[in-house]
């Protein structure tokens, strides 16, 4: 692909902390949309090895383990103001981190929000506690009124991140197909209106990845196309939901949150062990895993109508993952050992042989039935587009890069979400590297061939509830 134009001179250091797919994948794109040179960028992992990208593009590199004993000094050292730190590690307290800037004046971008290792599997902390819905809460109590303090943009990868632009151009598409109308909201109340407006009920953020690598899965091992310790983490995490106010039927095993947005519940079981029926346009009907994503929560809290507590209006969402057929066997596998990590592990990446990332969103219950909008990537146009790549990366790498560049053009603007930032502006960025960007509509619902053989407990007046998408 030929060289992206730059998007912004940066005279600063620019820290990568954690340097796994993502972080390899990242640094072709900055250099390529960021006028800077490699030697003022740095990268801090715990380990040597795999530092082909960094080495190729000449970006120095320090392998350290960052704690929270030593995180001020590895890495609230090297920042000043103006620096940046991008934030792809895992097992580090991104609240933490994300302080340690506001107090050195440095921009900041993380793709999740994390905490320090060990609190997501704490089986001594209450399953609140281990919620996505309490790390964000946490760091969105760090804002401070008013501008002028540096941005932070938090959970901004594939999803969450990708997905919220996603969501905002979807429902543009619906509103100009129905006839809604073609002006674009200008506000966060605006949005949830028009969501509201064309009948929105459910939103999944619906994912297909048939990449496969040269060698399958062997016993014992666990393979994915992206990081094994952050999937294994956060599937083991309750699984969340943003709750829909068109909801009648609370999950047995359901509970509440009891402060702060109130957008979200969870449910006393873990999201690798929790199934849902979703839809995307390749596959067709499938069954996904309800892992726990920042973007469930903040997409439904940004589209709520009206009072939190008491809302006129707020649509159901959540991630229904079916990850490559590796990494469905892995997680059979780890299940069935209780949850104990398998002693090997493997990713895939440069010996994937073929298949692609199917991301989008799926918005249900409106005029039009079902609207799947997204990404179509294949592992070979990724290799393609941008070196050190595959489809399931290069998903997560395009919208990190967009999150930095918006971040360094808008230096002041604090700790913001990716609802809050321009969808138009991050998709121009983002969109040479989806693929195959595609809109596509159905009239597939989650009772679809349904009750052939087993006398279900199903809600057969209104397809969209919740009951009906879980796999029992």
């Amino acid at each position: 692909m030929n060289e992206g134009r730059k998007e912004h001179r940066f005279e600063g250091r620019l820290v990568i902390l954690g340097f796994g797919s993502i972080g390899q994948g990242v640094v072709p794109l900055l250099l390529r949309h960021i006028e800077m040179r490699p030697e003022q960028m740095l990268i801090i992992k715990p380990h040597a090895g795999g530092m082909d990208a960094a080495d190729e593009y000449g970006v120095p590199h320090l392998h350290a383990a960052v704690d929270e004993a030593n995180h001020r000094q590895l890495v609230g050292s090297r920042l000043r103001p103006g620096d940046c730190l991008l934030n792809l590690s895992v097992d580090v307290s991104s609240t933490a981190l994300i302080g340690l800037c506001q107090e050195r004046g440095a921009l900041y971008l993380d793709t999740c929000i994390e905490p320090w290792a060990g609190a997501y599997t704490d089986e001594s902390a209450p399953p609140a506690q281990r919620t996505n819905y309490a790390l964000r809460e946490s760091a969105l109590a760090l804002r401070r009124p008013g501008r002028g303090r540096p941005t932070a943009v938090i959970t901004h990868g594939a999803n969450p991140g990708l997905v919220s632009h996603f969501v905002k151009r979807a429902l543009l598409n619906l509103a100009h197909d129905t006839g809604a109308g073609d002006a674009a909201p200008r506000t966060r109340d605006d949005w949830g209106r028009l969501a509201q407006r064309l009948g929105v009920r459910t939103i999944h953020i619906a994912e297909r990845d048939t990449q496969f690598g040269e060698q399958r899965k062997q016993p014992g091992e666990f393979v994915n196309t992206w990081s094994v310790d952050g999937f294994v983490a956060e599937g083991r995490q309750p699984a969340e939901l943003g709750w829909g106010t068109h909801e009648r039927h609370f999950p047995a095993d359901g509970a509440r949150q009891e402060s702060g947005s109130l957008a979200a519940i969870y449910l006393t079981r873990p999201g690798a062990g929790t199934r849902v029926r979703t839809w995307t346009p390749l596959a067709g009907p499938i069954h996904g895993f309800l892992i726990t994503h920042g973007e469930s929560i903040s997409i439904a809290d940004y589209l709520t109508v009206g009072d939190r507590a008491n809302p006129a209006y707020r649509p159901t969402v959540h991630y229904a993952y079916h990850p490559c057929d590796d990494a469905v066997l892995s997680l059979h596998e780890l299940a069935g050992a209780n949850w104990r990590m398998q002693s090997g592990q493997r990713l895939i990446k440069h010996d994937i042989v073929s298949g692609m990332d199917e991301l989008g969103v799926l918005l249900m219950g409106h005029a039009r039935g079902a609207y799947w909008y997204g990404s179509q990537l294949t592992s070979a146009q990724a290799r393609t587009l941008c070196p050190f790549n595959s489809a399931t990366s290069l998903q997560v790498t395009a919208p990190a890069m967009a999150g930095v560049v918006w971040a360094m053009k808008n230096p002041d603007r604090g700790i913001v979400e990716p609802e809050e930032l321009p969808h138009d502006e991050i998709m121009r960025l983002c969109r040479p590297y989806l693929g195959e960007l595609v809109g596509v509509y159905s009239d597939w619902t989650p009772l679809a061939d349904r009750g052939w053989l087993f006398d279900e407990d199903l809600d057969r007046d209104d397809p969209w509830q919740f009951k009906n998408f879980r796999v029992s």
